[in-house]
């Protein structure tokens, strides 16, 4: 018997609950950071010094492209064995390009030598420019280490002459002072890196030995890990306070005690010493040099340019206590060819255990011949420096040259939302006449929270004006600086006996606002 038609049930679904997205975390990523207010403000302040030394003696800005070729960055980095290691590196569709390796620059350098050897034809020779900007490496962040920090670099394209790198030395010890470090805190010392070449040489490692490289890392090292650290690495390796085991190059003892002793100098004076009684520090240690170089043709003609340094450096006034030879210095970028240098602070500041120390390395530099070669086939000389901001920035706050309250702007504060036009008006009036000033823009009902807000701006003066005021033509000016200080420490008669508020004309309100400023200056 045939089945009877049944209407067919309807199909069911059950439909999946959407997975909720969740909030993406509001933190920097590692190794970076946020600038507010003040520290943006500080440091246009430095560059703008720095700037001016730089402008004054005939370098001209230069602002190149933050994104390059990995091919064009190179690979100079210290401690990285891959085109691509230490940067932050990524590589281009096919459809969006050539498919090349990009990268964001790590220094300043490398792109200036790219940018000369594109637009050289257009541009003088020689060519001085400066540049300031962010820079990027993809390294392990630590303690006042960043992924992306500052630079402000000066360098001089296409002069052959040490006379270059003297004029560089001369600059960055103005640049130092300009911006408020005084002599006798910094001192720019200078090597060579022919006369590294030449130790080498004496020491009897082959000019064509793979390790010649790995040794001048270690020697950069120096200032961190002393004479019988570089022994260590030079030789057998070392633990370091992690306990890790760091290999070492694998010298001989009698070649890693060569280029230790270098790097001392025992036969003359520690740096403490320098600019001594009869100004002949600079001699001896070229004196040590010529002794540590042997007959090495390389490193004999490092140690006359160093001499040449000195000399010129000297007619020009910059003596022993700015500018110091020290055989420690190495730098440790791949690419130097010549005259190496760094400018460190001498004073002491506290460390996070609270022991004593010197603030160390803030700029360095050196000539690199052969960088703009690698576009032109063509040696082309070259030398500068570089100064890192952030540090720099440091040093003047340990100086207290920077970083104490910064002034915010003066507030109009709103006590009537009808009259929004006139209290624009009075910002107005007080801008033309060169004073920050802001009208509150938030929610005016409240008018404590409108002084709590100026104070948490830390705004000097706060402006009052409601129907009575309008009414009678006049201002409340508020000095909410004089007002703070007789809320913490003055008596009920001291304190009606130094008003902190001023009733004045309205047409009075921009010089009595200039003068409150003044006093509090």
């Amino acid at each position: 018997m045939p089945r009877a038609n049944t209407p067919s049930q309807p199909e069911t679904y059950t439909m999946a609950k959407a997975k909720k997205q969740p909030r993406p975390k509001a933190e920097t990523p590692k190794g970076f950071r946020d600038y507010f207010g003040a520290d943006v403000t500080e440091r246009q302040a430095m560059l703008a010094e720095i700037a001016a030394v730089y402008h004054r003696y005939g370098f001209d800005a230069l602002e190149s492209a933050a994104v390059e070729t990995v091919e064009a960055l190179g690979k100079f980095l210290p401690d990285v064995d891959r085109p691509n290691a230490g940067v932050f590196a990524w590589q281009e569709g096919e459809e969006e390009g050539k498919g090349d390796w990009l990268a964001l620059r790590y220094d300043l350098t490398a792109p200036l030598a790219r940018v000369y050897a594109q637009h050289r034809n257009d541009l003088p020779t020689p060519y001085r420019r400066y540049a300031m900007g962010p820079v990027w490496r993809n390294e392990k962040p630590g303690p006042g280490r960043y992924r992306q920090f500052y630079q402000c670099d000066a360098d001089t394209v296409g002069a052959p002459s040490v006379a270059a790198d003297a004029e560089i030395c001369a600059m960055l010890c103005d640049a130092l002072e300009a911006v408020g470090i005084p002599r006798g805190d910094y001192v720019v010392r200078v090597n060579n890196r022919k006369v590294l070449e030449g130790v080498l040489d004496f020491a009897g490692l082959e000019p064509e030995s793979p390790a010649r490289a790995d040794v001048m890392r270690t020697m950069d090292k120096f200032d961190k890990v002393g004479k019988q650290g570089v022994m260590e690495l030079l030789t057998f390796g070392r633990n370091d306070q992690s306990g890790a085991v760091i290999p070492g190059v694998g010298l001989p003892d009698i070649q890693a005690a060569k280029i230790a002793q270098y790097l001392t100098q025992e036969s003359v004076p520690p740096r403490e010493d320098r600019a001594d009684a009869h100004g002949e520090l600079n001699e001896r240690r070229l004196s040590s040099m010529r002794a540590a170089v042997g007959d090495s043709p390389t490193g004999k003609e490092g140690v006359a340019e160093l001499e040449e340094i000195a000399r010129l450096l000297k007619a020009q006034g910059y003596g022993e206590d700015r500018v110091v030879i020290d055989s420690s210095v190495v730098r440790g970028l791949g690419y130097y060819t010549g005259p190496v240098f760094e400018a460190e602070l001498t004073f002491e500041i506290l460390d996070e255990k609270g022991r004593a120390r010197q603030f160390g390395s803030v700029a360095g530099g050196g000539r690199y011949d052969d960088l703009v070669k690698r576009f032109t086939g063509q040696a082309v000389p070259a030398t500068g420096v570089s100064i890192g901001v952030d540090r720099l920035l440091a040093a003047l706050r340990e100086k207290g040259r920077i970083g104490g309250e910064a002034q915010g702007p003066v507030v109009v504060t709103v006590m009537d939302r009808a009259r929004m036009a006139e209290y624009q008006t009075m910002v107005a009036e007080l801008r033309d006449a060169g004073i920050r000033a802001e009208v509150y823009l938030g929610n005016p009902k409240n008018f404590g929270n409108q002084l709590k807000y100026a104070d948490k701006r830390g705004a000097p003066v706060a402006i009052i004006a409601g129907s009575d005021e309008f009414a009678q033509g006049i201002v409340q000016i508020k000095d909410l600086v004089l007002g703070a200080k007789i809320a913490e420490t003055a008596t009920l008669e001291e304190w009606q006996e130094r008003p902190s508020q001023f009733e004045v004309p309205r047409d009075g309100m921009v010089a009595k606002v200039q003068e409150i400023l003044g006093s509090q200056r």
